[in-house]
């Protein structure tokens, strides 16, 4: 019986030792997104390029303001606008796209999307807003970028049905400029941290009166001196020895 007893605790280590049992959940995290190329915040390159990146315009006068200032150093940007805005300000969204700067999607209301909400319903929103802005610019987004960098994968299923592949932005280079911080620390923000592929995080859009103009124009020379070239998303992803980080 002791022999018996002693063999059946035998066996059941080995069962347990050979990961028959369940493992813990996967933790669907960065790292995870990541490595399954479903998430781009940042591309490795040897290439001095960075991307600034604009959210929840159009704007009658600050996208405006910006336009004016990229057009000075030759930068071009990827603007993540909002669908109901871009129905609103078609002629700032035109201006966007004329001027060699891309247009990609950020939903039609600006929807923080939980967990809790349904594959349609994101669908909807993105499929609304590809809807307007090809109807207005002629030219279909292929960049989605989810308010507030909620994901998960209701929202990443949804972005690849729509052939949209879904990016956020550098950890290092989360400008906070919505807060309204002063024009030095976005600047400072930006200039101190600025590494090659880098994904700047901006606003075209900022309640009351914004400090990311006056931010650019201490950002784009300083870039410029430092031989960063300014460019969309898209040019980011597909220049020379680009790899996406996690690859």
């Amino acid at each position: 019986m002791k022999n018996r007893l002693i063999l059946l605790f035998f066996s059941a280590s080995l069962f347990i030792g050979s990961g028959a049992v369940s493992s813990e959940p996967i933790k669907k995290n960065r790292q995870y997104y990541e490595e399954r190329k479903d998430i781009i915040w940042e591309v490795k390159t040897d290439q001095k390029l960075i991307a600034l990146t604009f959210d929840d315009g159009p704007d009658p006068e600050e996208t405006i303001e910006i336009l004016d200032e990229l057009k000075k150093y030759n930068a071009k940007c990827t603007f993540f606008v909002i669908g109901k805005r871009v129905v609103e300000y078609p002629d700032v969204a035109k201006r966007v796209v004329a001027e060699g700067h891309e247009l990609a999607n950020h939903t039609y209301n600006h929807v923080y999307f939980k967990k809790s909400s349904l594959l349609s319903e994101v669908i909807q929103e993105l499929h609304q807003t590809e809807t307007e802005i090809m109807k207005i610019t002629g030219f279909k987004s292929t960049l989605f970028r989810p308010p507030g960098g909620i994901y998960n994968d209701n929202v990443i299923l949804a972005a690849k049905k729509l052939g949209l592949m879904p990016v956020l932005w550098s950890w290092h280079q989360d400008t906070r400029d919505w807060s309204k911080p002063g024009v030095n620390a976005i600047a400072n923000k930006v200039l101190k941290n600025a590494r090659n592929g880098d994904i700047v995080l901006m606003h075209d859009q900022v309640h009351g009166h914004s400090h990311t103009v006056q931010a650019l124009k201490k950002i784009l020379p300083e870039l410029t001196k430092r031989g960063f070239r300014v460019v969309t998303v898209t040019e980011l992803i597909n220049s020379d020895g680009a790899r996406q980080v996690g690859k």
